[in-house]
């Protein structure tokens, strides 16, 4: 019996649950687990599934699932008695700043410190487990939206220390989409003041921090360690280029082929292919967009699902402000169809606006271009890459995006037809 196509749930436990169709991805849990490493971010476009997979790690290693297991019975993981026996056991903090998207740093540290608040409330138990002395339960009730910086920037290590001492084992913390309230501090003008809180709630949490087992990061962008993560130095950073979970986040090419026979839609591979493949992570290549196979396999007709999920504000304010060079360039690409760039997936909010490579990296890391060759230059000790459109859906909006930018700035691409490599 074919599976149901459930769209836009990020709930792990309710896919499983309810049959709906899930392309396992439990082997990640045990890359993650077997890396050792202790703070690790990972950047993928978004809708590829970077929020259902922190949410599987939550089911999985969480003491609130504990002797739960059973809704990974006939998933990979379970196979292994070792995995087995490591469910449910750990306390588990997990946050997301996916919605934080506010005009003023006020209302963006207002929404972080709510989102913290919450986090505290769930483990308001801890004030009556004699766990906590009267200074520490004073501290506790302080946690609020209207806590100060300083108790903000400690808030989640604190917090760490009381689950350690109940549960006497150190936390596994969760951070889904740091990097959305960042970005809009750019685009908003509060870039510095964010920065100055981000940095002091991130060293405290993630660098000095002796109650954290481990820790994962997800975003589309990696922003510079010279910014928030600049007395983080125990991170690892995982790219669109690096080699770690090449195949954890969006779907091969042979999941999308079994899908498609499950689904009776296999005689249009080619074209399924055509619009929705060419992502590359890593060395693995045919990495298809989950968000846009879904939408294709429950409404059986081709469109630029995934396309349609962004305003592409960002990118868009770069080329609006940049100089002749970046619009030079982009037309040189819409002529050719590839394009050779040096850039740094490292992106420092505070030189995009002189720095010409910043647009590249940020429609790499977005996923709207693909990197078909990369090399580093030892003579000149820089990356150099060969960029193209990721794919038709891709091409599309491109084109209607570049037609917005003509009709909006004047630019010089009239005529002009943006070609896949």
């Amino acid at each position: 019996m074919t599976r149901t196509v459930a769209i836009g749930i990020q709930s792990f436990e309710k896919i499983i649950a309810n049959h709906y169709f899930y392309i396992d991805k439990t082997d990640f849990i045990r890359e993650w687990w077997e890396s050792g490493d202790d703070v690790t971010l990972i950047t993928r476009p978004r809708r590829f599934g970077k929020t259902l997979n922190l949410n599987m790690l939550e089911r999985f290693f969480s003491m609130k699932y504990k002797d739960q297991g059973q809704i990974f019975e006939e998933l990979s993981i379970w196979k292994e008695e070792s995995y087995r026996s490591l469910q449910g056991t750990y306390p588990v903090l997990a946050l997301s700043f996916a919605d934080i998207k506010e005009p003023t740093a006020f209302g963006t540290k207002k929404r972080i410190c709510q989102i913290i608040e919450e986090l505290y409330n769930q483990y308001d138990f801890l004030l009556d487990s004699g766990c906590l002395n009267e200074k520490e339960k004073e501290s506790f009730g302080r946690i609020t939206v209207d806590m100060n910086d300083y108790e903000a920037a400690g808030s989640l290590k604190m917090l760490s220390l009381y689950l350690a001492r109940y549960y006497k084992k150190n936390v596994i913390i969760l951070l889904d989409e740091y990097d959305t309230p960042l970005q809009e501090a750019y685009l908003n003008g509060y870039w510095k003041e964010l920065v100055e809180f981000t940095h002091s709630l991130f060293n405290s949490t993630f660098k000095t921090n002796p109650y954290l087992e481990r820790s994962l990061m997800t975003g589309i962008t990696r922003i510079s360690k010279e910014s928030v993560f600049s007395d983080v130095n125990n991170l690892e950073v995982v790219t669109a280029t690096s080699e770690k979970y090449e195949d954890s986040f969006g779907f091969t090419q042979e999941q999308v082929w079994e899908a498609l026979r499950e689904f009776g839609l296999y005689g249009e591979k080619q074209k399924v292919k055509d619009w929705y493949d060419g992502f590359t992570f890593g060395k693995k290549r045919d990495i298809y967009n989950p968000w846009s196979i879904l939408n294709y396999l429950d409404k059986k007709r081709f469109s630029t699902y995934w396309a349609n999920t962004s305003s592409n504000s960002l990118t868009e304010k770069l080329i609006r402000e940049g100089g002749a060079a970046i619009k030079e360039t982009m037309e040189d690409f819409l002529k050719e169809g590839r394009l050779c760039v040096e850039l740094d997936e490292q992106i420092m909010f505070s030189q995009l606006d002189q720095n010409e490579s910043a647009v590249w990296s940020l429609f790499l890391a977005g996923g709207y271009l693909k990197a078909v060759s990369y090399q580093f230059n030892e003579a000149l000790g820089k990356e150099e890459y060969e960029l193209a459109l990721t794919n038709r859906e891709v091409r599309i909006m491109f084109e209607k995006m570049i037609r917005g930018w003509i009709r909006s700035y004047g630019f010089a691409f009239e005529g002009k037809r943006v070609l896949i490599g």
